[in-house]
């Protein structure tokens, strides 16, 4: 394979300096989309009232549901990219990468028009408080519409990612963020757009991260410059494709109908358990990409190595991520037993002290099972990474399970003390899936590959 610097090859060398290297970037990454989510939320909630912030949180679990699915699609192309890449199979990097621009395409089309016209609708099932219903709409409609947008900027930072830059989309993402928080602004307090402006600034600034990824991709990687004949649609390329992602694309959906029937049932509790679940909710996002992004890392170490072969260079790579994690996720539980109320004052003034004890119940609740996320995200990834996506896809189920037994059955009896236990459960049920699973499929990959170091 010809030398590209813009690359990076994770089939050799230090595996704690790329793990370092690479998740640094994707966390810092991950921090500012967190963050400019937060300041969304906080402009939303300070100047348009505890109504808009709940308006806003109510679509959040169904926002998941579609836009997990096409993040997950994206993410899971990447995986076929970086075994070819760790193979050093150049021209199958590209088929991979053109064919991935069709197959994003084709589901940016019908994801868009099917969701548009169902927005309302989707509201009304679940059970969306009236005195919100048209904030929700304007916000959710908006984020609907930019579908398109969302998939062609994860698809472009999933190739880049899978050639081994993790810096570059980190990048782009620092400029959207800034973007995005002054356009909330702009929109929100000077053209008076509501939620929607909220929702019009998201997509905007992902625009324009996404142009960014693409100027950068033409002219900084040799290794994907096409002749005419590789430029050709191949369907049986897209297929394979999708099958790489689709897995991936629907642990994130099947993930989200449990969370969609919890927020279905907070929905039903009123306006301000739906507030609390909102700032709750984006406060434990932030605190948790740390875990986000070793997954990250761990998806691109593990695809670069299976294509290489290197099977024992992955597990120790996994015990290396989940050294580092567990570390953060303890120091972190702490913090939030003594200090999680006073996040709480982000979104909400000091005045709601029922929210305020909300929100800090929920971050107590999330932060204590904070290590079994961890396991979720480590050995999810590997999964994924070393090929077998559809069975990362039933942790997904699993999780969709617990947080469907407690929507459906206990949050309606018990209320908002049982709704912040439903993520905890899922990351532990996930877990007892995932970690035998991996175990499983470490010792039938070495067995037909034969371990090498």
């Amino acid at each position: 394979m010809s030398k590209d610097k813009t690359t990076r090859d994770l089939t050799q060398g230090s595996i704690t300096k790329h793990l370092i290297s690479f998740s640094i970037p994707v966390l810092l990454g991950l921090l500012f989309q967190q963050f400019y989510n937060i300041v969304d939320t906080a402009i939303v909630g300070r100047i348009l009232g505890v109504d808009a912030l709940a308006a806003v949180g109510a679509t959040g679990s169904v926002m998941f549901l579609i836009l997990g699915f096409c993040n997950g699609l994206c993410a899971g192309v990447g995986i076929p990219i970086s075994n070819r890449f760790g193979a050093k199979d150049e021209r199958g990097v590209r088929k991979c990468v053109v064919n991935s621009y069709y197959l994003g395409a084709a589901v940016a089309v019908i994801m868009t028009i099917s969701t548009m016209l169902l927005c309302r609708s989707i509201l009304t099932w679940m059970n969306t408080p009236a005195n919100i219903t048209e904030m929700s709409y304007d916000y959710l409609f908006i984020i609907f519409c930019g579908i398109p947008v969302t998939i062609l900027y994860n698809l472009l930072s999933s190739i880049i990612r899978a050639l081994g830059d993790s810096r570059t989309p980190l990048y782009f993402l620092v400029f959207s963020s800034l973007l995005n928080i002054a356009l909330d602004y702009i929109c929100i307090v000077y053209i008076h757009m509501g939620t929607g402006g909220a929702a019009f600034a998201t997509v905007a600034s992902q625009l324009a991260a996404a142009l960014l990824c693409a100027v950068y991709m033409k002219g900084k990687y040799k290794i994907l410059k096409t002749v005419r004949e590789e430029r050709r649609p191949d369907t049986e390329e897209m297929r394979r494709l999708f099958g790489a992602g689709a897995p991936m694309g629907l642990q994130y959906s099947i993930t989200a109908i449990g969370s969609l029937i919890l927020q279905t049932a907070v929905n039903g509790l009123g306006s301000e358990y739906v507030a609390a679940m909102t700032s709750g909710g984006k406060i434990s996002m932030f605190l948790a990409c740390p875990s986000d992004a070793l997954g990250t890392f761990l998806a691109t170490f593990t695809g670069q190595n299976m294509g290489a072969g290197k099977i024992k260079r992955i597990d120790e790579g996994l015990k290396k991520s989940l050294m580092f994690g567990a570390v953060y996720m303890l120091i972190v539980a702490v913090l939030i037993e003594f200090f999680g109320d006073k996040l709480a004052l982000i979104f909400v003034d000091k005045e709601e002290s029922a929210i305020i004890a909300n929100v800090h119940l929920f971050l107590r609740r999330n932060t204590e099972f904070y290590l079994f996320l961890l396991g979720v995200n480590t050995f999810r990834f590997v999964i994924q990474g070393m090929g077998f996506s559809n069975l990362a896809m039933l942790s997904g189920l699993m999780e969709m399970i617990a947080r469907g037994i407690i929507g459906f059955i206990l949050v309606p009896r018990y209320g908002f003390t049982l709704a912040v236990l439903a993520s905890p459960m899922a990351w532990v049920m996930a877990c007892m899936f995932l970690i035998p699973a991996y175990l499983y499929l470490k010792g039938r990959v070495s067995r037909r590959m034969g371990t090498q170091s």
